[in-house]
């Protein structure tokens, strides 16, 4: 049957449902039983398989009860992203390649309603007064909505999909991401408390990356993640509080920031900070935690090289405090962390990771990087895949003292 033909079914059968029975006085089994009735009475003249009957009664059931289309798309464990701009364009990412499905909402106001529930669901408000929101799904999946009249295409949903089984090193070291020797290093490095900035593009896999390493963080500590929106999965501790910012209202008050909760949790003897991402005024009051006793606390930010992300780092803690002077912002950078790892999608869509660096200080008006790993291609590299792995530099690696301190007598 084609998708077509399926779509005006759906709705068809959707509107009689809500005709002929009141939605709030009957239960999902029950509805689900009067679904399959009308869907068998409707197609007994036609020849659909029994998959077709089950999809076409799972679509008006998640359009009653559910988000519509959205539930079958993102019950697709291959879909990792998905991206609506608006009803009638929606487009999917599977190992890494965009899709354009046939599917498509019957108009915007399903869309926005759609839209509504999720947005519901955790907590938060969008409107015409507040058009834009990041919030997420039941499950996790982090999503992002702009409404018209910012978005001229109609509602726009970008959705990353939360992956179900958390990321680990070993499959970090499957992918190829790091070396076994690598993975040694950054455990070394977590358990020392070292302060870890995470940094890469869009899609590099930061979030993911930073899952994997905080399995290293000893299971007896006090951790506080700090997020826009909850995604980060972290496992085995169990003395965790989670945090998550919210919007304004619709009067324009009630909202929490990131650097509102980073205040807050250092009045909750927090033994490691980790905040999901680091992207305006709230990177100073980052640093100052860094600073003043928080070590071990690990943040990812977006920026295109270690080099980048340490300017893009300046940029957003003047926006904090523009009368700080740049020299003592660099030497506040400087001092807090201590070690950069460089995440990057490449041409043929895996993603990598190319360099780690520890920042060893403040030298002559410039933040001093020290490359201890690169990505490094081999031979057998072409245009459409890419081969390689992370080498280890000559410079030896500086600053030891936490290694030590923490018992730790290896040389990295």
């Amino acid at each position: 049957m084609k998708e077509e033909k399926k779509s005006q079914i759906v709705k068809n059968l959707r509107t009689r449902i809500f005709e002929k029975y009141n939605l709030n006085q009957i239960d999902n089994d029950a509805l689900e039983d009067a679904i399959k009735q009308l869907v068998v009475e409707e197609v007994k003249d036609e020849y659909i398989t029994i998959e077709e009957r089950i999809d076409i009664t799972e679509r008006i059931f998640d359009s009653i009860r559910g988000l519509g289309l959205l539930d079958s798309i993102i019950k697709d464990d291959e879909i990792t992203e998905v991206m609506i701009n608006g009803p009638d364009d929606i487009f999917v990412e599977k190992s890494g390649a965009l899709y354009k499905l046939d599917q498509v909402f019957d108009d915007e106001k399903q869309l926005e309603d759609i839209v509504q529930k999720i947005v519901g669901q955790a907590g938060r408000e969008v409107n015409q007064a507040n058009p834009i929101v990041d919030t997420r799904l039941p499950d996790g999946s982090r999503v992002n909505v702009v409404l018209p009249p910012i978005s001229l295409n109609g509602a726009t949903v970008t959705i990353r999909k939360f992956s179900k089984t958390p990321m680990t090193i070993r499959q970090l070291l499957k992918y190829g991401s790091i070396t076994q020797e690598v993975a040694h290093v950054l455990e070394l490095l977590v358990k020392a408390k070292y302060n870890i900035f995470i940094s890469g593009g869009t899609g590099s896999g930061k979030t993911t990356f930073l899952n994997a390493v905080s399995h290293f963080i000893p299971h007896d500590e006090r951790v506080i993640t700090i997020e826009d929106s909850a995604e980060l999965q972290i496992e085995g501790i169990d003395n965790l509080v989670r945090m998550e910012t919210r919007n304004a209202n619709a009067s324009g008050s009630g909202a929490i920031a990131i650097r509102d909760l980073i205040k807050a949790s250092l009045r909750m003897r927090p033994e490691r900070i980790i905040v999901g991402e680091v992207r305006g005024e709230e990177a100073l009051d980052m640093l100052q935690a860094m600073n003043t006793g928080h070590d071990g606390s690990l943040s990812t930010g977006h920026a295109n090289s270690t080099r980048d992300m340490l300017s893009r780092l300046e940029t957003m803690v003047l926006q904090g405090s523009e009368g700080l002077p740049l020299e003592a912002v660099r030497q506040q950078i400087a001092s807090a962390v201590d070690v950069v790892i460089h995440l990057s999608r490449l041409r043929d869509k895996t993603r990598r990771t190319m360099e780690i660096s520890e920042i060893t200080g403040y030298e002559k008006g410039r933040i001093q990087v020290n490359p201890i790993y690169r990505f490094v291609e081999d031979e057998d590299s072409t245009l459409e895949k890419v081969s390689g792995r992370l080498m280890r530099t000559e410079n030896p690696f500086q600053n030891d003292y936490k290694l030590r301190l923490s018992g730790i007598n290896e040389v990295i």
